[in-house]
């Protein structure tokens, strides 16, 4: 069995005590919160409250986005104001010389399967 001075007991016995205090300030901290806090709830929930709104501000609503969509449509360029591009057409060598190439690389892969 270890012997225990009279030394390393006091220091066992302050070190408690210090733990002792840290806790007793947390738990008076707790309670103070407990205290402080509205209808007994100390996390208060907002889900479930809902805004009510007058009839005229509803009408509103509806009346403020059409505004904003006409001052959104009346920035933005019409179709004839879009510059586009001409379409681009190919020329029938151009296509010949594609389905020949084409045609020279499904030979190379048949050749090469079989």
């Amino acid at each position: 069995m270890p012997k225990f001075t009279r030394e390393i007991i006091e220091a066992a016995i302050a070190g408690f005590e210090a733990k002792k205090q840290d806790i007793d300030t947390q738990i008076a901290e707790l309670r103070e919160m407990l205290r402080d806090s509205s209808a007994g709830s100390v996390v208060e929930s907002k889900t479930g409250t809902k805004r009510k709104l007058s009839s005229a501000a509803i009408q509103r609503i509806p009346e403020g986005q059409k505004r904003r969509w006409a001052t959104a449509r009346a920035q933005s360029p019409t179709k004839a104001e879009k510059a586009t591009k001409p379409k681009r057409k190919i020329s029938a060598a151009g296509r010949k010389a594609i389905a020949e190439a084409q045609r020279k690389r499904w030979a190379a892969k048949k050749a090469t399967s079989a």
